[in-house]
């Protein structure tokens, strides 16, 4: 029988299982969205029995869509980075997964840079000091939570849980080690020594390994459960955008990659980690890569593709949602620039090369003539401004070579307006690499990495057959937006930054305890 793996993407905002043939077209896919509980503003949770209870669904979904589930022979997972599961002795969680974008760990943060501060941290790690970062996650919890901290023993990323899950095997990848301000980036270890200072012991810490690396086969428990065979082997994982960046063969320097979700990442391989502290205090983080210990520079805009739903949101009625089409047929009308209506996208905190958690969103330029279709137009342009900035930013840096191609991945690529914006403002044609879930497809390669459906990394990517086209840039538009790039968007951050700064203080003094 001709093999099948299956990769999992456990985001922000769904669980998806996929079924792939080796050269990854998909043969079965089923998603849920992901239950996430948010109990007041700048807190959000999951839960870690629910993650693998909608794991179990999306599984039993796709698998029943197989001709043969005993085909599967390999498995792998895919996360968000940041966010992790406490387990006691007998591997159960003891409290609730604190969500990667949860801000209320900003205190703990702040006690890092004075404890050990932000250089010397990515100076280890290759990461700017961030909130979101697992290790002042672990702070806050022994803080908050000391009777579920005293009986912890285990601390597992979600991809590490899904799979500890699936085949008893507790490990840790590098890409997913690399968001959590606890790996010596150069050594590709643990940090003892940060360990030691923060007072988290590395017992706490799970085996590092490579992505693909096999962990083991599927339990007779988890078969029973999700459908997979016991044959399968489950392989090490990785942080989502890097998986999405494996499947899009992104893994040397030269290539951009753009993946655009939920979330949005700029990606670009580079030959070897940056010094430079700056890189770190523009809130740039590094990383190794899914294959190989390779490495790359990255910088993440937390609300991309949610800024247009939190805009969607805002628009439509109590019953019912305002429909995509006309959203952007609207925005479409507009012309480029947005009658002077900018948007910054900051709805959760900043992005690179601002390193800053307390920066809020913001439109200017706002006047009667700013219809539905314009101020719609003017967030899909700041998300695009956004990149440019960031990668902008990057390539300033010595060690980073200025990328000859840009691909594009992820679902706001079917987006034909921001991917047209996007080109437009970069000055640059956009490849849209036709994957089907990319990030699902970097999964299930790990997956065939770990079952020996591929003998190396190269060999996964060129047996991939995935169609690609190009956006090409609007030769009108360029100057304009290129105009309002310098001279709005850049600018806008430090224009209305103390502003924000005061709102948060107020908020924080008026929240309750």
């Amino acid at each position: 029988m001709e093999p099948l793996i299956v990769g999992l993407d456990v985001g922000t905002t769904s669980v998806k299982a996929v079924v792939y043939e080796p050269d990854g077209s998909a043969a079965a896919v089923a998603t849920t969205p992901t239950p996430t509980h948010y109990p007041r503003p700048g807190r959000a949770y999951y839960r870690a029995e629910e993650l693998w209870d909608c794991t179990v669904s999306v599984l039993r979904d796709a698998l029943a869509r197989v001709d043969d589930p005993r085909r599967v022979v390999g498995v792998a997972v895919a996360s968000m980075g940041e966010a992790g599961v406490l387990l006691d002795a007998d591997g159960r969680p003891t409290c609730d997964v604190i969500a990667w974008f949860d801000t209320r760990t900003t205190p703990q943060a702040e006690w890092l840079d004075r404890a050990i501060g932000k250089d010397r941290l990515f100076a280890s790690s290759g990461i700017s000091l961030q909130p979101i970062f697992s290790l002042a996650k672990l702070l806050w919890l022994k803080e908050h939570e000391p009777a579920a901290w005293a009986r912890s023993v285990r601390w597992l990323h979600v991809a590490d849980y899904v799979a500890f899950r699936l085949c008893g095997v507790a490990a840790t990848d590098y890409s997913i080690a690399s968001r959590t301000l606890m790996l010596d980036l150069h050594r590709l270890r643990w940090d003892e020594e940060v360990l030691r200072e923060a007072g988290i012991d590395p017992a706490l810490l799970a085996p590092l390994v490579s992505g693909g690396t096999a962990l083991g086969p599927v339990t007779s428990e988890a078969a029973a459960a999700t459908g997979l065979p016991q044959s399968a082997t489950v392989a090490a994982g990785g942080h989502d955008h890097v998986c999405g960046a494996f499947a899009a063969g992104t893994i040397a320097p030269g290539v951009m990659l753009n993946s655009l979700g939920t979330a949005e990442a700029v990606f670009v391989p580079v030959a070897k980690p940056l010094s430079d502290p700056q890189v770190g205090r523009q809130g740039y983080a590094q990383g190794a890569h899914v294959v190989d210990g390779r490495t790359y520079v990255f910088a993440g805009q937390y609300t991309s593709g949610a800024s247009v739903s939190w805009w969607r949101d805002v628009l439509s009625g109590p019953a019912e949602k305002l429909d995509w089409e006309t959203m952007l047929a609207e925005a479409a009308a507009v012309p480029p620039g947005s009658l002077g209506v900018t948007f910054l996208p900051h709805l959760r905190l900043a992005n690179p090369p601002h390193d800053d958690p307390r920066s809020r969103g913001a439109f200017v330029g706002l006047s009667t003539d700013a219809t539905r279709g314009v101020m719609t137009r003017a967030v899909l342009e700041g998300i695009a401004f956004e990149s440019r900035n960031s990668l902008d930013g990057i390539v300033r840096h010595a060690g980073v070579e200025a990328p000859r191609e840009f691909r594009a991945i992820g679902g706001s690529t079917r987006n034909s307006l921001l991917m047209s914006i996007k080109a437009s403002i970069m000055r640059q044609p956009q490849r849209i690499v036709g994957l089907e879930e990319g990030t699902a497809l970097g999964a299930a390669m790990l997956g065939g990495l770990g079952a020996g459906v591929y003998p190396d990394a190269e060999s996964a990517i060129a047996a991939l057959d995935a169609a690609t086209r190009d956006v090409e840039p609007d030769p009108a538009a360029v100057p304009i937006y290129e105009e309002v790039y310098q001279q709005v968007f850049r600018p806008l951050y430090d224009a209305v930054a103390p502003l924000s700064h005061e709102i948060v203080r107020m908020q924080s003094e008026r929240a309750p305890s």
